[in-house]
């Protein structure tokens, strides 16, 4: 079976390890990071050109399933792999982490876009965390009575707030660590994208009282879901009964 695997997630790399011994996985990655860690079976870096192009992908490369196990917030790219794969008849399987839920002890405010997060932001603190990834900074860029900490793998481009300073780092992280850095640089407010998985940083929110802007994620694509790798080799066997 040739499986195309849009990737760019912890559970796109373990899926990858699972199967590709069995079967030919070929691992899509947007590009937007120039290290990325390397899944088992073939890569390919790049966009498809929009819906027509990954359905010309899918007849001229002969495969079988996609599997999207994109970042939960990358929508463009899980509405083009919905009808591109209606479009050739070919099965899609969407693999989703689960998103967080709030605790005992946190002080969360959840928001539709990070619009909404910039909006509200101001009245929570001042002194922020930035962890919605590098695309996501030009939202806080109007923002000049705010110093911004953001994280992100890359260094971001574009517009960007004018108190800002960039931490660059890849997790995984430690609550330790975390707690250390937002003590360090005295965040008031930590905002993020409700991207689900390990969350060292939301402990060392709620141990150490700092509110959490959490920007929700969007729908899933209407297509069979699953929350974990295994789940999904599971799945991918009943395609060969």
């Amino acid at each position: 079976m040739r499986i195309l695997l849009l990737g760019g997630t912890t559970e796109a790399r373990r899926l990858a390890g699972l199967v590709a011994g069995e079967h030919t996985v070929i691992t899509s990655l947007a590009g937007r990071t120039t290290d990325p860690l390397r899944p088992a079976g073939e890569l390919r870096i790049g966009g498809f050109g929009g819906v027509d192009g990954l359905a010309g992908y899918l007849r001229d490369a002969d495969v079988d399933v996609v599997v999207d196990a994109t970042h939960p917030f990358a929508a463009t790219m899980s509405g083009h792999a919905v009808l591109a794969c209606a479009a050739v008849g070919v099965p899609l399987l969407v693999v989703r982490r689960p998103g967080w839920t709030a605790g005992p002890g946190d002080e969360w405010h959840r928001v539709a876009s990070l619009d909404a997060a910039a909006a509200l932001l101001p009245r929570l603190g001042r002194r922020v965390f930035l962890t919605t990834g590098r695309q996501g900074i030009a939202a806080f860029a109007g923002l000049d009575e705010c110093w911004f900490l953001a994280r992100s793998v890359e260094p971001p481009t574009g517009v960007t707030p004018r108190n800002l300073e960039v931490l660059l780092d890849r997790g995984p992280f430690t609550v330790d660590g975390e707690r250390e850095l937002i003590t360090r640089h005295r965040v008031g407010v930590l905002v993020t994208k409700d991207s689900g998985g390990p969350a060292a940083k939301l402990v060392a929110a709620r141990e150490l009282g700092v509110p959490v802007l959490v920007v929700d994620r969007p729908p899933a694509p209407a297509a069979p879901l699953v929350s974990t790798a295994d789940a999904a080799v599971t799945w991918l066997r009943t395609l060969g009964r």
